[in-house]
């Protein structure tokens, strides 16, 4: 880049938020630039100021935000000084933005096509009739198969993946030199981010267009980014290219990212707990002095009292630590990460305090399922018209063992989160067999399952939406144990209510507070608190880290760990970060569009599938190592599942297999023992692994 003028410059950024507690320091004197044509990426934990640096960028903050100093430059000109026109110019010509969640940016009453299209004409590059052929050729680029189609369908007519695309066609439209992705996988599929993935990429190269990619998946960026940005309370703490500082990280906060990161290629060494990062950022209102890490730093010195400067620790890289400017080197990773002797001990999880209790050594299964199923009816239709149904879930059998974890993998829309619903009998099932502890629940009223809602519990993918935002924690917690009369009056379930919250890792005074005052993971651990109120046997965690930072990730993952050691739990882990079910799975249950393709033990499973579509969502997930991302063979699915409303007969998967056979078509594989242990649903079983 030496020479040559940065397409973007951004030099002593600082944002503010006005609150009535104080001035809220988000961005705190960020400096970077961007080349023409590159790819950079920005990590760090939510909070950390990626997402404002971003906003700041485009001059689109929120009511009460400012930018309070700073510059930004782009192609030599000033942003910080262009007026309404100048700015709606370059937003839409120069620089484009893509955000997490699609939903919230596209029009829920307008068609594709009116918002695809408009956003060409009112730039005056391409006239009505131009911009829609762009606006057809741009949606077939993004792996959209019928575009045309596409163009005059509504938003919540698509998938998450495919409005996703319908983002990225909008802010490629107008051809911008950068392109600005705040998130823009969280929460998809793996397969359907691996798709995205490699249309960022491709877009890059076809186009020349630049991309800053802002993620807390650090696949996502060595998948994509040549260098990194490391942000921690506002400020940049490391900066270099993306295969140097993911093998051989300069900052502790960077190290302990990398370390709270679970990997599919790599073993578990027997301790399912995560190396996270414990205590919370700093309090933006009142920034520490010195070095904002120290006091979560397990490296920290006395002079970290001292703030250190972004200073050059290698050729190309800037790290703003102490230890490594004077030439000190964080410890290698390990197996699955740092090996906890390399450790202080104030970085090592706690370990569990009792043994499991007796419920994991009580005979018998705890959760039986037998031919489940179920068709959820779609309404509309004329009179004559036949019936149509959603096949969720379709013939599941599974066994769970007391004491054990098993994960639910696969697609949206493959039946995970119906499952989930069924065995906590939220859903009525259609067809099939429900055993819980021995009992029949198929079909059971609510006056007989009552009863079992004690010994079986629920955590919910979005604590906040399950969460009654009027209720203070210790009321939520409280009721569930009144209304079973495991306590015996409101005093009692005070005391217990102060358990469960240190149970969890929360304070006393967390009880007194509402939903909207804790952060996403601390609402998790709330969630979590809630399920064990009662003193459950199963628990059912339908996406419990979904789109939560990495190191919030490794702490619930931790505490599930510590509860199932503590308690006895037996856990049906649902998610769709793979290598999170890796490592906290003891078997896995494979599904597709309803039926289970796969089942076997977590190492079974990762070292040598049998099923190709398991070979498929193994090969789409993004490991943080750029080296090894490069090298690795990947099977990426075109397209998406087929309709549930009309499966396609014989082998669910044949459509988008690379080894379909006229016998797939014919007759569907039974779901068959080939190794012990390891059951698969195909013809060809462990063709591709």
């Amino acid at each position: 880049m030496s020479g040559a003028q940065p397409l973007l410059e951004v030099r002593d950024l600082r944002t503010e938020f006005a609150t009535d507690a104080g001035t809220v320091r988000a961005v705190d004197g960020v400096s970077f630039s961007i080349a023409e044509g590159e790819t950079v990426g920005i990590v760090g934990e939510s909070g950390s100021g990626k997402s404002v640096t971003a906003r700041s960028i485009m001059r689109l903050l929120d009511e009460g935000a400012r930018i309070a100093g700073g510059t930004i430059a782009f192609r030599g000109r000033d942003v910080m000084h262009l007026d309404r026109e100048g700015l709606r110019a370059l937003r839409g010509n120069d620089i484009a933005m893509v955000f997490q969640d699609p939903m919230t940016s596209l029009n829920p009453v307008r068609r594709i096509a009116g918002q695809l299209v408009e956003g060409m004409t009112v730039h005056g590059r391409y006239g009505k009739g131009a911009a829609r052929a762009r606006a057809i050729d741009l949606l077939r680029r993004m792996g959209v198969s019928a575009p045309e189609r596409a163009l005059d369908s509504y938003p919540h007519e698509f998938s998450g993946g495919m409005r996703q695309r319908v983002m990225l066609a909008m802010g490629f439209s107008n051809g911008p030199s950068l392109l600005i992705a705040d998130e823009p996988t969280t929460a998809l599929d793996v397969t359907i981010q691996a798709q995205i993935l490699d249309l960022l990429r491709d877009l890059n190269a076809e186009f020349g267009t630049a991309v800053l990619l802002i993620s807390h998946d650090l696949g996502v960026i060595a998948n994509v980014c040549r260098r990194v940005i490391v942000m921690y309370g506002g400020e940049v703490v490391e900066e270099g290219l993306a295969e140097d500082l993911l093998s051989d990280p300069r900052h502790p906060y960077t190290w302990a990212l990398l370390n709270a990161v679970p990997r599919v290629d790599r073993k578990a060494d027997g301790d399912r707990r995560l190396l996270a990062i414990e205590g919370q950022p700093p309090d933006p209102l009142a920034m520490p002095a010195g070095c904002r890490f120290a006091a979560r730093c397990p490296f920290r010195e006395a002079r970290c009292a001292e703030k250190p400067d972004l200073a050059e620790v290698a050729p190309g890289r800037r790290a703003r630590c102490w230890v490594t400017q004077d030439g000190g080197v964080l410890p290698a990773r390990g197996a699955h990460g740092a090996r906890l002797a390399d450790v202080p001990a104030r970085m090592a999880p706690v370990a569990a305090r009792d043994g499991a209790v007796a419920e994991a050594a009580r005979p018998g299964p705890i959760l039986e399922l037998s031919g489940l199923a179920k068709h959820f009816p779609l309404r509309g239709g004329g009179f004559l018209s036949t019936p149509r149904k959603v096949h969720a879930v379709n013939g599941v059998d599974l066994v769970v063992r007391r004491g054990e974890t098993v994960g639910l993998v696969g697609e949206s829309g493959c039946g995970k989160s119906t499952i989930a619903r069924l065995v906590t009998r939220i859903h009525e099932p259609t067809a099939g067999r429900i055993l819980f502890d021995g009992v029949d629940i198929t079909h059971a009223d609510a006056a007989a399952i009552r009863p079992l809602r004690r010994r079986m519990q629920m955590v919910f993918q979005d604590p906040y939406a399950s969460l009654n935002p009027r209720m203070t924690v210790g009321d939520m917690l409280a009721e569930p144990m009144l209304f079973h009369g495991i306590a015996a009056g409101r005093a009692a379930a005070r005391g217990r209510v102060v358990e469960l919250l240190d149970l969890v890792g929360l304070p006393a005074r967390a009880a007194e507070r509402y939903p909207h005052e804790f952060s996403g993971g601390q609402r998790q651990r709330i969630g979590t608190a809630r399920a064990l109120a009662v003193d459950p046997a199963l628990v059912v965690a339908d996406e419990p880290i979904s789109s939560l930072d990495v190191n919030i990730q490794a702490q619930v993952i931790n505490l599930l760990v510590d509860l199932q050691e503590r308690l006895g739990l037996t856990y049906l882990f649902i998610a769709h970060d793979l290598a999170v079910v890796r490592h906290v799975s003891d078997r896995i249950v494979v599904l597709y569009l309803g039926k289970v393709m796969e089942v076997a033990t977590a190492a079974d499973l990762f070292e040598r599938p049998l099923h190709p579509y398991s070979v498929a969502l193994l090969s789409a997930v993004p490991i943080p190592d750029v080296a090894a991302e490069r090298a690795r063979k990947r099977m990426v699915l075109g397209g998406e599942p087929p309709s549930a409303i009309d499966p396609p007969s014989g082998c669910r998967f044949r459509t988008r297999c690379p080894l379909a056979k006229p016998v797939c078509a014919e007759q569907p594989p039974p779901l068959v023992e080939h190794r012990p242990g390891q059951f698969a649903a195909c013809h060809f079983p462990g063709e591709l692994g």
